[in-house]
């Protein structure tokens, strides 16, 4: 990058010429359609470090604030690094891969990170282990890894995962397989906190190469198998997926076999299935809906409720709204969802969208708005919220330039977040937020209660008082009142 000269040594008509091409990239971002994007790191594609072409997996928001995550092609071995990224977009690298001889420690780690209630760091890599077939982590955020599992690539856990691993309300932690070398059509597997695996495998007819799942507040798991089920679908021989409900002993329920790709319910689900506010959950199909302009169709997005009533609320058109959604729905705290198109909208590069529970789809953003597209390209990290209101994501690169971590702003007010949502009264609940010192009161559902712990800023911890119900939390800072962005189950 040429380096900017000070006032002093530039012609005074230059200067004005360059500090107007800066006003008018910023109204660029700033105008009416973008006014609430905003690009915050670019990774550089020469620095021999971060390839910037492949983007960052699943985020997550930690303890201190920062957000974690994974890319899986850069690093000191060019198999992958995990990373930390304040919101401001400073980004410092917490592992490189394949650090341990033969990568025992694992390689290409694909998925991203989710936070446990030890304050750790989760996740999966698709190579390296003892087998070299993949592995299950454990990470501290000062960057020591503990493998909990490696893959056999045999029918017993299957290999290659692509999704990390989140703990479930009982404490274990729950992942996917797609399914790659054994002969099964991927597997759900549970990993105790003892680091011992029990899969549950998918026969094609109850799906195949199945998503990661979502834990929904009946305690059962929701998700989706991007192929597979009865009866085959139109436009593909080999089902067009499922979404379906699983016990927590792995007991599994096919909730709705989608049909087709073109019209009809949609192909191909993809992203994790997220449960509204209403109860019902709500995910993506890459395929299918009720235009042609795209190959395939251009996709949908859908909602289910817990029986298995399937409903689709948009089909993409590719143009203006985006096509091919491939990295789920987030769930705002004004109750709207959140998603990216992979491609399609006004540049071909992808959008960013709003859209209501009844199905208002509205445009926030288009990719490539700015010349040279420096504010990114085909977004493929799923969104996340974090606690200060806005949302985050990345965007993918190539050989012109690098991903984009990017914020977009909707105005929403900072909350709490709840890192454990269920337990009993006594027990812990964990909650992420920030301006925590000094707080006075936190309250579960009105019942309020002083048994609290501010560890720093950005994180405390609670004890569910006597006399609490379900409800939501609150925790009252000097900076004001924080609700949770989802209700705290109390259990029997």
């Amino acid at each position: 990058m040429t380096q900017l000269r000070t006032s002093q040594s530039i012609p005074r008509h230059k200067l004005a010429a360059l500090i107007l091409g800066m006003a008018f990239l910023l109204a660029a971002l700033t105008s009416a359609g973008a006014q609430k994007y905003k690009p915050l790191y670019t990774y550089s594609i020469n620095s021999g470090g971060y390839s910037g072409i492949l983007p960052a997996g699943l985020m997550s928001q930690g303890q201190d604030g920062n957000l974690y995550s994974t890319i899986q092609n850069n690093g000191t071995a060019k198999v992958g690094t995990a990373f930390k990224m304040t919101t401001a977009g400073q980004l410092t690298t917490i592992y490189n891969f394949c650090s341990l001889k033969s990568c025992v420690d694992g390689s290409y780690p694909d998925g991203g990170l989710t936070l446990g209630t030890d304050g750790n760091l989760y996740g999966t890599t698709v190579g390296g282990g003892k087998y070299a077939a993949g592995t299950v982590f454990n990470l501290t955020p000062g960057g020591k890894l503990i493998t909990m599992w490696s893959f056999t690539a045999t029918k017993n856990d299957e290999a290659a995962p692509w999704n990390p691993v989140f703990e479930g309300q009982d404490g274990n932690f729950y992942g996917a397989d797609p399914g790659v070398y054994s002969g099964n059509y991927g597997v759900i597997y549970k990993i105790t906190p003892k680091d011992k695996l029990t899969p549950y495998p998918f026969s094609f007819s109850d799906g195949a190469n199945p998503n990661l799942p979502t834990q929904g507040s009946d305690d059962n798991f929701y998700g989706t198998a991007i192929l597979g089920g009865k009866p085959a679908c139109k436009g593909y021989q080999y089902g067009c997926g499922v979404v379906y409900k699983m016990t927590a002993n792995g007991n599994r329920t096919v909730l709705w076999p989608f049909k087709g790709y073109y019209g009809n319910d949609g192909a191909a689900p993809v992203g994790v299935l997220v449960q509204g506010y209403d109860g019902n959950f709500y995910g993506t199909t890459y395929y299918g809906g009720t235009s042609a302009r795209c190959s395939g169709a251009c996709g949908t997005l859908f909602k289910i409720t817990p029986s298995g009533a399937e409903k689709v609320f948009h089909s993409f058109t590719g143009f203006p709204d985006g096509a091919y959604p491939d990295t789920g729905l987030t769930l705002g705290t004004d109750g709207n969802f959140y998603g990216t198109t992979s491609v399609g909208g006004k540049y071909n590069y992808g959008t960013i969208f709003r859209i209501t529970p009844a199905g208002k789809l509205t445009i926030l953003y288009n990719f490539c708005s700015v010349r040279g597209c420096v504010d990114g390209i085909y977004p493929k990290t799923p969104l996340v919220q974090h606690t200060n209101g806005k949302f985050y994501g990345s965007t993918t690169g190539n050989s012109l330039g690098g991903s984009v971590f990017y914020s977009l702003d909707m105005r929403l007010k900072p909350f709490a977040g709840l890192v454990n949502w269920s337990g009993k009264v006594g027990a812990t609940a964990e909650i992420l937020g920030q301006g925590f010192t000094g707080t006075t009161n936190v309250s579960f559902n009105g019942t309020n209660t002083k048994a609290f712990t501010v560890v720093s800023e950005t994180y405390l911890t609670v004890t569910v008082p006597a006399g609490a119900t379900t409800g939501f939390v609150t925790v009252t800072t000097p900076g004001g009142a924080l609700k949770s962005s989802r209700k705290f189950l109390v259990s029997p």
